[in-house]
């Protein structure tokens, strides 16, 4: 049953391949290139956004900091649902209205275009690129995990990054798009199914699941047997300085989403204002369930699985894919793999398309030749070159960092650049006449 995994994750890989090659015969010119024509519907970029942003980290990170540190965990997931909010109310449609390809085509109408393009590309890649190593660290670990030592750490991360240079060089948004609107609707039905186990495991009463989550069993760093409420907050977020570290996380999340180039460059995808607005709404109902359903699969491991097997079974992010297996067996675990799998190609094409995007259409286009194209189409030309730097250099990183890179670090990194340096010039260029 071992090589199951492998073949689910070529069954994937094969499907977003023929999707690249449909999106390569349409992706002629710069709109078709960066913006998908502006032919999405409202309900596909919203999938799309929602497959954009539901990260490895959201799908396995949370459910393993939900397993390990109880209803401290579940508050992370709060914070990355209400940032939607702020994506909705403020950001969307003023942002579709005034841009064309990047969010520095906003900025550009009040500040001096060359200065704040050459910033907001800066701004772009570093946020990009911090999380795009973020990702690819742990694919590598992954895969390499998943795959039982058929593939390497290294080869993992090589093989994810020709993926995603693949699917950004040929396929453009288009391609990246679709690959996203895959990867969330398998993303949603894995974790539907696996909280669905979950409760049938208890019967299907909340009473005996929460009388279960009240008393996790595991041992300490000292080996002795502990009994702790998981229902009850404290876990993680300690005196003195834990609500101040919960806040302080809250406002990287809800802001820093806002402000991240990958998740504002979707917006250019659709025809109107009215339509992005719809996407945000569909984005915000799926992630909404999304994050909601973590909290089955944190706890679901902790009680079933306990955070003792899957401290000594690969770790914290190994905790909903064991859930799987304990549940469901080996065919499960195949299919919760080849989704985490298919949920890191996914996010790094979307990573990869924002980077190219600035790059080429702000620093190249608007800093160096001052808004002319010398010819046409170099402008796309310049970005599936720019996609092959971009990935060389995340392939380059995560293999030098290796493994055990903290990959929290580098994604909160990149959430605190978004939060401080993006989002508040945005805002203040579309409510602030005077902004200069």
């Amino acid at each position: 049953m071992s090589n199951i995994p492998l073949i689910m994750f070529l069954v994937f890989i094969a499907i977003t391949l023929g999707i690249t090659y449909w999106a390569s015969r349409r992706s002629t010119g710069s709109s078709a290139y960066f913006a998908a024509s502006r032919q999405i519907k409202g309900w596909q970029n919203g999938i799309a956004v929602a497959g954009d942003y539901m990260s490895a980290a959201s799908f396995l990170g949370i459910a393993g900091i939900i397993a390990f540190q109880g209803y401290d965990g579940f508050l992370f997931s709060v914070g990355w649902l209400v940032a939607y909010l702020t994506v909705l109310l403020v950001i969307a449609e003023p942002l579709r209205n005034a841009g064309k390809y990047t969010m520095a085509d906003v900025l550009a109408y009040r500040l001096k275009p060359r200065p704040v393009r050459a910033m907001a590309s800066l701004s772009t890649l570093t946020v990009s690129t911090f999380y795009m190593i973020a990702q690819m660290v742990g694919a590598g670990a992954l895969v390499k995990l998943l795959l039982q030592g058929k593939v390497g750490y290294n080869q993992a991360v090589i093989g994810v990054g020709i993926l995603m240079i693949v699917y950004v060089v040929f396929g453009g948004m288009l391609a990246t798009t679709w690959v996203q609107i895959v990867k969330a609707i398998l993303l949603m039905a894995g974790t539907f199914l696996l909280s669905i186990l979950v409760m049938a495991h208890f019967h299907f009463s909340f009473s005996e699941f929460f009388a279960a989550i009240s008393q996790v069993t595991y041992h300490d760093a000292k080996g002795a047997v502990v009994v702790k409420d998981f229902l009850q907050p404290g876990l993680r977020y300690k005196p003195p300085y834990g609500p101040l570290d919960l806040i302080s996380l809250g406002l990287a999340l809800i802001f820093g989403t806002a402000g991240l180039p990958h998740i504002l460059v979707r917006f250019y995808t659709v025809p109107d204002a009215k339509t992005a607005r719809h996407s945000v709404v569909w984005a915000m109902v799926l992630i909404g369930s999304f994050y909601i359903m973590t909290t089955f699969l944190g706890f679901g491991a902790a009680t079933i699985v306990g955070p003792d097997f899957i401290k000594t079974h690969g770790g914290t992010n190994m905790s909903a894919p064991l859930l799987a297996n304990a549940l469901a067996g080996s065919i499960f675990f195949a299919f919760i793999s080849a989704i985490a799998f298919a949920t890191i190609l996914a996010v790094v094409a979307g990573l990869t398309i924002s980077a190219t995007t600035s790059f080429s259409h702000d620093f190249w286009t608007n800093v160096i030749h001052s808004g002319v194209e010398r010819k046409p189409g170099e402008e796309v030309l310049v970005a599936r070159i720019s996609a092959f730097v971009v990935g060389a250099v995340a392939i380059t990183i995560a293999i030098v960092l290796g493994p055990t890179a903290n990959v929290a670090f580098l994604v909160a990194l990149a959430f605190a650049v978004a939060a401080s340096a993006n989002l508040p010039v945005i805002v203040l260029s579309i409510f602030w006449r005077r902004f200069n």
